[in-house]
């Protein structure tokens, strides 16, 4: 604070209009309006249908762009947002994604995962809220292996009661590979999401 007052005296030195400078510098700190500012012209009125009708059309310039690019197949590798047993997972085609704990499908399996709440290419993302809608994005892939993990010790014991007990645990694990993620129909920049009668996983 006292190093913004010294460059404000140092200012105030150099100008020889200091009432001028002073008073278009300095803001009121009270509440109540400044007499000189009561009698200013009201703001004019935003028109949000203007604004909204150009949102739109920035909308749908930019799917077009997008749908232009993926029939080209120049939008390059995709990726994706999906979610799979309680967490999150950014996932490419060929990436291969371990689930702790149990899950029921066994090794060769091929599974869709349908709760995708991000996907995306090298110029563009499309974000779900909280996902995508069903139909838009398919994340294919195929259960490598099924294992435990490493054995976990937990060892307990009370000092001076004769206690003592060991016990080992592993938890089953599930390699999963991600085959491809594919963009199956063009962007609508409506946002609206159809309704679905189908389970997702």
């Amino acid at each position: 604070m006292s190093f913004l007052a010294q460059s404000v005296r140092q200012m105030l030195r150099h100008v020889p209009h200091r009432s001028l400078l002073t008073a278009g510098a300095m803001r009121p700190l009270s509440i109540s309006p400044v007499i000189g500012q009561q009698n200013k012209p009201a703001t004019e009125s935003v028109d949000i249908s203007a604004i909204a009708k150009d949102q739109q059309k920035e909308c749908l310039s930019i799917c077009d762009r997008i749908n232009r690019q993926v029939q080209k197949s120049e939008q390059g590798r995709l990726f994706a947002v999906v979610h799979l047993c309680g967490k999150q997972f950014k996932v490419t085609p060929g990436d291969i994604i371990l689930v702790e704990g149990y899950w029921p499908p066994t090794i060769g399996d091929e599974i869709s995962l349908d709760k995708v709440l991000l996907a995306g290419a090298r110029d563009f993302t499309l974000v779900g809220r909280p996902i995508l809608e069903p139909g838009l994005i398919t994340v294919k892939a195929t259960v490598v292996e099924k294992t435990l993990s490493h054995t976990k010790t937990h060892f307990r014991k009370k000092r001076r009661k004769q206690y003592m007990r060991i016990n080992f645990q592993r938890s089953p694990h599930t390699m999963v590979r991600i085959n491809s993620i594919e963009l199956t129909r063009p962007v609508d920049g409506n946002g609206e999401e159809e309704p679905s009668s189908r389970r997702l996983f």
